[in-house]
């Protein structure tokens, strides 16, 4: 007997149909689950087959179990986000550049900013 999986499980299903919203997978428990398009990835997905394929088995987490239905919400960026995180470095385009303050601050666009407002108004009315 295979064990019930739980939340925050991350187990090998089997994709078993594909949606323009999500797809659905075969759990090793027999229950089915769903991997909505907004949890394949953190970048635009603008079709789900060239992130999975029908039949492919993949690794996801699940992120939800609906005992009653026996369905699950399913999560593939959830597994690569897990390593990706962990090994993300900042990259600045122009590290040399710093900011630099003039002597007067904000003070010059404040006295502009009267100005703007009153201007403003007037090409209103």
């Amino acid at each position: 007997m295979v064990p019930k999986v739980n939340r925050g499980d991350i187990v090998d299903v089997k994709i078993t149909g594909i949606q323009p919203y999500g797809a659905f997978a075969s759990l090793p428990d027999n229950s089915t689950g769903l991997i909505h398009i907004s949890e394949i990835s953190d970048k635009f997905v603008k079709s789900i087959d060239s992130f999975v394929k029908v039949g492919e088995f993949i690794k996801v987490k699940v992120i939800d179990f609906d005992e009653e239905t026996n369905h699950a919400k399913l999560s593939l960026k959830a597994i690569d986000n897990r390593y990706r995180r962990r090994n993300k470095r900042v990259y600045y385009k122009n590290p040399r550049r710093s900011i630099v303050e003039t002597p007067n601050g904000f003070t010059p666009l404040a006295k502009a900013m009267e100005k703007w407002l009153k201007q403003g108004i007037t090409e209103e009315n």
